[in-house]
């Protein structure tokens, strides 16, 4: 995990780091038998890092002696990272108005390597609706918020994270998925049949800075019988709401409203 031609070197640092990363890329608790076979180390040299990273939150055990775990801390801090943290000011009190008048919850998501991850929601007035926590993460080629994400990109940059990808997925149809995300690029949006859920449309479109995409709105539509909102006004309502959006980052403000 460190490069090996690192001109300063910080051991202990280097350990800890080396553990973090393995964790957040592990799909199940570790034992201190995997995390030292999957640093390279041996039990004694991460004992000591294990327990200073439990003592500072970054690491939890699953119940008594059982493996690590990250915990949300790191994601926490990244939260507080200033671009992210203005996407979330910018976004949410536009967000609240769209779940208000689609009566369906929305959510926001940035790109993390090869996946998505959620950052902020909001939940519409009514009593039903499909709420996705924050901090959820999913493949970004198979979701559709993916696919916004990767549409809306510079080529260099998309051929990166489709590299990425392929290196993750062994089965990646990637032709297809470059069909797919042509036609969400010409269209402007995504909308497709919830990979996850029956019954649920997944509809994302893109928020902009220069031309890219810096995240992906998302509403997961259900239809209701009660509700006079449609799946072709949700679309309307949520490619206005990422323009709002995509102009407060761009400008600092809405654009007046006509």
């Amino acid at each position: 995990m460190t490069k090996p031609d690192s001109k300063y070197r910080a051991p202990a640092l280097d350990k800890g780091l080396d553990i973090l990363e393995l964790l957040a890329s592990a799909h199940k608790p570790l034992s201190i038998v995997e995390i030292s076979e999957g640093v390279g180390r041996s039990r004694g040299e991460i004992f000591r890092m294990l327990q200073v990273l439990e003592e500072r939150d970054y690491i939890a055990r699953t119940g008594g002696d059982g493996g690590y775990c990250i915990t949300p801390r790191l994601f926490r801090l990244a939260m507080e990272l200033p671009p992210v943290k203005s996407a979330i000011e910018a976004a949410l009190p536009v967000m609240h108005r769209l779940a208000e008048t689609t009566e369906q919850a929305c959510h926001l998501v940035v790109p993390s390597r090869d996946q998505i991850v959620v950052i902020a929601r909001a939940d519409p007035p009514g009593e039903i609706a499909l709420v996705v926590r924050i901090g959820h993460r999913r493949p970004m080629s198979q979701s559709i918020s993916g696919h916004v994400l990767l549409a809306f990109q510079d080529e260099q940059l998309r051929e990166h994270w489709l590299d990425i990808i392929a290196s993750q997925e062994a089965d990646l149809d990637r032709k297809k998925l470059m069909r797919q995300l042509t036609q969400v690029r010409s269209q402007g949006y995504a909308c497709a049949r919830s990979h996850v859920v029956d019954a649920v449309t997944d509809i994302s479109a893109p928020v902009l800075q220069h031309g890219h995409a810096v995240c992906a709105l998302t509403v997961p539509f259900i239809e209701q019988r009660a509700s006079a909102q449609t799946q072709q006004r949700t679309i309307a309502a949520l490619c206005q709401a990422t323009a709002e959006i995509s102009d407060i980052l761009h400008y600092g403000t809405t654009t007046p409203k006509r």
